[in-house]
């Protein structure tokens, strides 16, 4: 009998969050400026240039959050493996011992895991110790450019929804069609990440939503407390 090959959800979650954090990012930031500017009665060309200018902003500043926080990760990683490295080169014998002890703990007989690490130790002593002491995976490594890129891309992707209802919409109905159309923007993200991590569709489409609804309502408030015409 063949062998299937297995999909595994854990594989995406190096891009999935960094993809899903930028969408919904750009998605409610964009709307919410947008809708905060149009509730203290700016003109049009006014709220786009906001939204615009909070487009290029926030997809950098997205993209530099990432790279920042993701780099520290992948330090943090390679100090750890360097470090692992370094003992075995000191102690071997005792870093077998260890191995050995971290599958006795998880219900292997002592002369299998003995044998186990051993094994494992001959054909990659490095990666075993990082996947089973250190909870280093090759599918969930830091990735910096990647997730900065990602971010940055989606967070854009994500801004254009409500931009673009704010400038193909007629004045007086700016608010309203900006606001609908990003929150089925946002079902369908929260919907889709949910749907792609193994969680229920129902839940995700709400949570995301929710938090743009309530954000876009803030924004609104702020908008027409100043009430400043641009």
């Amino acid at each position: 009998m063949a062998n299937r090959p297995e999909l595994h959800r854990t594989h995406h979650i190096g891009w999935l969050r960094a993809a899903v954090l930028g969408a919904n990012d750009g998605a409610i930031s964009t709307a919410s400026l947008v809708v905060g500017v149009a509730a203290a009665n700016s003109s049009q060309s006014s709220i786009l240039v906001a939204g615009l200018a909070g487009l290029v902003a926030g997809a950098l500043a997205m993209a530099a959050g990432e790279y920042v926080s993701v780099s520290s990760q992948a330090d943090t990683e390679k100090a750890d493996l360097r470090r692992e490295l370094q003992e075995h080169d000191e102690d071997p014998e005792a870093e077998l011992h260890e191995l050995a002890a971290i599958y006795r703990a998880r219900g292997l007989s002592p002369e299998l895991a003995i044998a186990v690490a051993e094994q494992l130790t001959k054909a990659d002593a490095l990666g075993a110790h990082a996947r089973e002491e250190l909870g280093i995976v090759e599918s969930q490594t830091a990735r910096p450019l990647q997730a900065a890129i990602t971010s940055a891309a989606m967070f854009s992707v994500g801004a254009v929804v409500p931009l673009t209802a704010a400038w193909t919409s007629p004045a007086k109905l700016l608010m309203p069609l900006t606001i609908s159309t990003t929150l089925v923007v946002l079902l369908i993200l929260g919907a889709l990440a949910a749907r792609v991590g193994g969680a229920s569709p129902w839940i995700g489409a709400f949570r995301v939503a929710s938090w743009g609804a309530v954000a876009m309502a803030v924004t609104a408030g702020v908008g027409r407390l100043f009430h400043i015409a641009m």
